[in-house]
């Protein structure tokens, strides 16, 4: 079954899920902004460094956060939008949702995290103020 998704035409309709998404490397550390037409798979090929360049370089690996979108028209559109905000407005739409800039990508696919005494996540977690 062939689908039509914002002019873009998929034969797969499992696996397309129109996003825009930012990851980063730690709390407040670099910010990647993107979009896609099949986030779960390009966030593994980010988390896997099969993508070069800003990502694979940046070591920017953590999903902190995604919108989904009906149409890729309204994706592209949002994402440019996005791009041309100052980092202080990209921080604060991430914190309104995800305020410890956890990785949401387990969550996105199901996967159970593991359970880690309080205060630690993928090694330790960044505490409000810890920048460094």
């Amino acid at each position: 079954m062939i689908t039509h998704a914002a002019g873009m035409v998929s034969r797969d309709t499992f696996n397309v899920f129109i996003a825009v998404y930012m990851m980063a490397s730690r709390r407040h550390g670099t910010i990647y902004t993107g979009v896609t037409s099949r986030l779960i798979a390009r966030i593994s090929e980010h988390r896997d460094g099969l993508i070069d360049g800003f990502t694979k370089k940046y070591d920017v690996h953590r999903l902190v956060w995604y919108e989904p979108h009906e149409l890729m028209t309204n994706a592209i559109r949002r994402e440019k939008a996005i791009k041309k905000y100052p980092r202080e407005w990209k921080i604060n739409l991430i914190e309104q949702e995800n305020p410890y800039w956890d990785d949401l990508f387990p969550g996105l696919v199901g996967m159970k995290r593991q359970m880690l005494p309080a205060g630690v996540f993928m090694g330790r977690r960044d505490e409000p103020g810890d920048d460094g």
